[in-house]
């Protein structure tokens, strides 16, 4: 008669061998999308390759994508029409280096980067997605929200840095991950809704992987309404992470109306008494960032704001604005940086 094993060594042994059984089929899984991602690139380069060999490029290469299409179309279905051929030719133009592709990014995702034309746009694009695990939705999301103008916005001239060592990470800058303005159409709340701070900043927290991901990169969540003390009396921020690149904390404070100096002056508050009482040796020095509603360009210039390397302000839009509307958003916070450095000079 065979013994009846224990509950917990059948589970224990069950979640073990599932385990191993995930990560085979995630690592076989990966290496098959690479080698995809690769087998494309190598079309491509035939592709472009043939094309280059001295024969009227456009009309040569229309014909030659249409008619292998027809032959590769027959055999392997399809994902190789012309359109998808055109799509594996331009993939290897703007990839010339076959080694410099991230095998974590999929053929999809690097068809979504073919519509990025800044070529250091699109690397920078391509690197966060990779480092980041970004999904192919997750990308979408930020190409059409301008994360990297936005990034850019802060310091127009100086492109976002992508580190590739250690030594380049420890380098990263509050500005190189504060985006202006912050876009939120993932809480579905009509631009048109008036609402108050404490729903907006519920509706954050109901959201907060979407909130994580349009903040940037190295952010983990401490907590909401994160209490103060002094001796007569109790302050809270609106919502306290810590960024593990920066090294430091950074404290959000929520504000659905227009910028004010006070709003200024309580955010600096709240970065002194954290970096007396709270931060740990070796931190670096705290953030703040005010996400407002309206930010108002003199209250920044006249006040602690306008020379502050520790304390942002952000214009925060609850829809997805359009790419004309951002570009106008971005513009005018690039020349107001602009125009604040002549002033300084």
């Amino acid at each position: 008669m065979s013994k009846q094993l224990p509950e917990n060594t059948i589970e224990t042994l069950y979640q073990e061998v599932k385990q191993i059984i995930e990560e085979s089929r995630n690592t076989v899984y990966r290496a098959a999308n690479y080698a995809t991602v690769q087998a494309h690139w190598q079309i491509g380069q035939k592709i472009l390759l043939e094309e280059q060999k001295g024969k009227a490029r456009a009309e040569y290469g229309r014909y030659l994508l249409s008619q292998l299409s027809v032959k590769l179309t027959d055999i392997y279905g399809k994902g190789f029409d012309e359109s998808n051929l055109r799509h594996m030719r331009n993939f290897y133009y703007v990839n010339p280096i076959q080694d410099a592709l991230r095998p974590e990014l999929s053929w999809t995702h690097y068809r979504i980067l073919l519509k990025v034309s800044n070529e250091e746009a699109r690397a920078y694009y391509m690197h966060e997605a990779a480092e980041q695990r970004w999904s192919t939705r997750d990308l979408q999301r930020q190409l059409s929200t301008q994360y990297y103008e936005r990034v850019l916005a802060h310091h127009p001239n100086v492109v976002p840095k992508i580190p590739v060592s250690e030594n380049e990470l420890e380098r990263t800058t509050p500005a190189d991950v504060i985006k202006d303005p912050v876009v939120m159409e993932f809480l579905n709340i009509s631009p048109r809704k008036k609402i108050q701070e404490n729903v907006l900043e519920e509706a954050l927290m109901n959201q907060l992987q979407e909130f994580l991901l349009e903040l940037g990169k190295g952010f983990s969540f401490v907590g909401q309404q994160y209490r103060i003390s002094t001796e007569t009396d109790h302050y809270y921020v609106d919502i306290v992470f810590y960024n593990y690149i920066l090294k430091c904390f950074v404290l959000i404070d929520l504000k659905t109306g227009k910028l004010s100096h006070q709003d200024i002056g309580q955010m600096d508050f709240y970065v002194r008494y954290f970096e007396d009482q709270v931060k740990l040796k070796g931190d670096n020095p705290t953030i703040g960032l005010i996400l407002c509603a309206e930010k108002d360009n003199a209250i920044a210039k006249y006040s602690l704001l306008s020379d502050s390397k520790q304390i942002f302000a952000s214009k925060y839009k609850t829809y997805l604005p359009s790419e004309k509307e951002l570009q106008q958003e971005i513009a005018r916070s690039r020349h107001q940086i602009e125009l604040e450095k002549k002033l300084s000079e």
